[in-house]
């Protein structure tokens, strides 16, 4: 049985008894704690009391290490559901992996910041307690599921466009990019929904679809440092280097989110799809796997030139904007190498609603 935040039982898994005793003077005022200092002790409080509504647990333990721990607590149907958070000092993204692999909700890195452990335990908390719900109201009535489908739905706009403004609020010149980009995006799919190629794809759904993802094309920009990120002048090719794991970064921070959430929304399989692929080059020649042509999922073949037009037209603090036209020059020589040649071909025919778009939610 799921608990509110406030109620909620947290464990505490620690071999070091100084981490223990700030976990729990951290935790106490605001949750019933249990607390094991052994992975093994922990097993055996899971087998015993009852189930806690979220874990902290320390990877780097004697006996069975936190990695063995989260497998047993996850091979239990019983206890599956409950969010699992890694407090650790092993920084390596393979060890994170690894965690996320075995069904971790999260990573907090030693030495702990109070605020963060904080937060992550409420929002987790939180996730659990909706997940819970939904799992038990599979009977709730139809109306009541129709109005909060709704407001999923209005949320899920909401948060997309938060994390998005968060990445953008790192570069404070791009302004109201992600609005225009998510415009530019829709444009060309309607102007390529009847197109022989395009037709069994951009369904009205789809396309809906498309629009709530575009904004988190670049939500991996919150992982670059500011020294390349807000270089005012070229980034020499091993900051490049650094630049373009954006992509990855991005893609894998989606990933994180849906764990967290437990459950598969489908708009985060385009919004995946963007981050991860939209620096792609229809001609092999962009990253980060260099896929060619249809390879390139079709949604990030659209963001490609709504990503490229706005940059072109934008000012940043290395570059002065380009008008429309010299925009679209550009980008003209780019169709069949940089873009898909549909996709430019349908950018070319309706360029003045990407013009109107630009003038409508200008950075000036």
């Amino acid at each position: 049985m799921s608990h509110s935040p406030q109620t909620a039982t947290v464990m505490v898994v620690d071999d070091t008894p100084q981490n223990l005793l700030l976990m729990t003077e951290l935790l106490r005022a605001d949750y019933r704690l249990q607390v094991a200092n052994s992975g093994e002790r922990a097993l055996a409080l899971l087998a015993s009391e009852a189930l806690p509504d979220l874990i902290l647990l320390d990877i780097m333990m004697p006996g069975l290490d936190g990695y063995e721990v989260l497998r047993r607590i996850k091979a239990a149907p019983a206890r599956r559901d409950i969010p699992v958070i890694f407090m650790t000092a092993k920084s390596d993204v393979a060890d994170e992996v690894l965690g996320l692999q075995l069904g971790a909700a999260d990573y907090i890195t030693k030495p702990i910041s109070p605020p963060i452990v904080l937060a992550r335990v409420r929002t987790h908390l939180s996730l659990k307690a909706a997940a819970d719900f939904i799992r038990d109201k599979n009977d709730y009535l139809a109306a009541e599921i129709s109005r909060r489908t709704r407001q999923v739905s209005a949320v899920q706009d909401v948060t997309v466009l938060a994390l998005a403004s968060m990445a953008e609020t790192r570069d404070n010149e791009t302004g109201n990019h992600i609005l225009r980009t998510q415009r530019y995006v829709k444009c060309l799919a309607m102007a390529l929904r009847e197109h022989p190629r395009f037709a069994s794809t951009l369904s009205s759904d789809y396309i809906e679809l498309l629009f709530k993802s575009a904004p988190l094309h670049d939500i991996g920009k919150v992982g670059i440092h500011d020294d390349i990120l807000l270089k005012p002048g070229p980034l020499s090719p091993a900051e490049f280097e650094i630049m373009k794991t954006h992509t990855t970064i991005g893609f894998e921070s989606i990933v994180r989110a849906e764990k967290a959430l437990g459950v598969a929304f489908d708009f985060l399989l385009l919004a995946k799809e963007i981050a991860l692929w939209h620096q792609e080059k229809w001609d092999g020649s962009g990253y980060p796997q260099a896929l060619v042509g249809d390879a390139i999922p079709l949604s990030a073949r659209l963001m490609a030139v709504a990503d490229v037009y706005d940059a072109l037209i934008s000012k940043r603090v290395y570059k002065a904007a380009m008008t429309h036209e010299q925009a679209v020059a550009i980008m003209s020589r780019g169709r069949g190498g940089h873009f898909d040649p549909d996709i430019l071909d349908a950018f070319l025919l309706c360029q003045e609603d990407f013009r109107a778009i630009a003038q409508q939610y200008s950075d000036g």
